[in-house]
């Protein structure tokens, strides 16, 4: 048996005290025992540096390396999975040892990182993302030409569905699949060509029935939801999370206090694709451009809300949207829409771990938890850059980055 200690640093374990000095040790790729001068068969000096829980990002597009459909239009189909490789890497890399991929990703993505073939963090798949006809899924352009982000396969089911016997038969699919979660889109969204974000999709029928169908198989399900509409059918619905929560208004927000739904803003997702098409990185239509900018402008209003009222907030990027890798940039965006920098840092740790149903197991830094730990270089509590200054990262024990 290998005992190892970080040693001489402080610790912040993400249950939402202040960090304090501490050492943690670990045995058997689980957190053994945390306090200060722990002996250990090896030891890992972290002076001067904090020990916290590693980062859940609780949505992710593996598969995406940026939305540029006319670049996608002529990658071959098999290209997508080895870029998913590269992103993987670009993610732990960063201090998020845990995703929910958001629709992308299959059982094959997830049985590759599990028998070490690819690396990368753990993985949680929707596999698809499930869209009315003439919704967010639905890449059908005035051309008459339909350029689909998420191309089917034998892995991964189509997007569209239309009618709650179509949605039942999909679900049981994605249950048949492999699915760790179903993704539902309740309103229209910026990327797709012809919908509005503001209108609500999917009859409550069809939510419902979407609900209750991942419920028999013990799935939640987490609903793209940016309009105002599309935000309380959801909720009313029974989803488990509600993704982006652009159009929040008082009413919205009282339903998911009363049903504890959870709120995954994905503040950096706007901006970031703003960012990349300013610098020429990314192209879209000017239909799509002229969306984008008017969701980023409302957003951040919206989330503020949400934290005012006390909605439970999780740590979400749509990172694939954009590069991979700069995850941990939403915090300061978390900040700047009013949370803490102590619940900040736990949106991204213990909080996402318990929307992902992983509470018990990852998400704070404590005795019989298993030991993903990230270290971070200065002050714990300045949220500015923060993945820059990930100088560890650890999962199930063993040190997969340092720099």
């Amino acid at each position: 048996m290998t005992r190892t200690v970080l040693r001489g640093g402080r610790v912040l374990d993400g249950t939402g005290a202040l960090p304090a000095d501490g050492d943690v040790a670990i045995e058997h790729g689980r957190i053994a025992e945390v306090g200060p001068g722990l002996d250990g068969d090896t030891e890992i000096d972290v002076t001067g540096r904090t020990i916290l829980p590693g980062f859940l990002d609780c949505h992710v597009h593996v598969v995406f390396s940026g939305v540029d459909p006319f670049r996608m239009q002529h990658e071959p189909f098999s290209y997508q999975f080895y870029a998913a490789a590269r992103n993987l890497a670009a993610t732990v890399d960063t201090g998020v040892t845990t995703v929910r991929d958001a629709g992308g990703a299959d059982a094959g993505m997830k049985k590759a990182l599990s028998d070490g073939l690819i690396e990368g963090p753990r993985l949680r798949t929707a596999i698809t993302v499930l869209g009315q006809t003439g919704g967010h899924t639905d890449g059908w352009s005035a051309s008459g030409e339909t350029v689909r982000l998420l191309v089917p396969h034998p892995g991964r089911p189509d997007m569209i569905v239309d009618g709650p016997d179509e949605m039942r038969r999909r679900v049981r699919e994605l249950v048949r699949a492999g699915a760790d979660v179903i993704k539902i889109c309740t309103s229209g969204g910026v990327l797709s060509p012809s919908d509005d974000p503001r209108h609500g999709h999917f009859s409550p029928e069809e939510i419902e029935v979407c609900v209750a169908e991942a419920a028999a198989a013990g799935l939640g399900v987490m609903a793209h939801a940016q309009g105002t509409a599309g935000i309380k059918n959801a909720v009313r619905a029974g989803v488990h999370s509600i993704e982006h929560g652009v159009h929040l208004d008082d009413e919205a927000i009282e339903l998911m206090l009363a049903r504890g739904t959870w709120l995954v803003p994905t503040l950096i997702a706007g901006r970031a694709l703003l960012r990349d098409v300013d610098t020429g990185a990314t192209r879209l239509p000017p239909a799509v451009l002229d969306k984008a900018r008017a969701v980023t402008a409302e957003h951040l209003a919206s989330i503020r809300r949400a934290v005012d009222a006390g909605v439970p907030i999780a740590l979400g990027t749509d990172s694939g949207v954009f590069p991979h890798g700069s995850n941990l940039d939403e915090l300061a965006l978390l900040g700047e829409a009013g949370l803490s920098p102590v619940d900040a840092l736990r949106a991204g740790t213990a909080r996402a771990a318990q929307l992902l149903g992983l509470g018990d197991e990852l998400g704070t830094v404590e005795p019989g938890k298993i030991a993903d730990l990230v270290v971070v270089d200065g002050d714990p509590l300045d949220l500015t850059g923060y993945g820059k200054r990930i100088t560890e990262v650890f999962q199930s024990g063993h040190l997969v980055r340092s720099r």
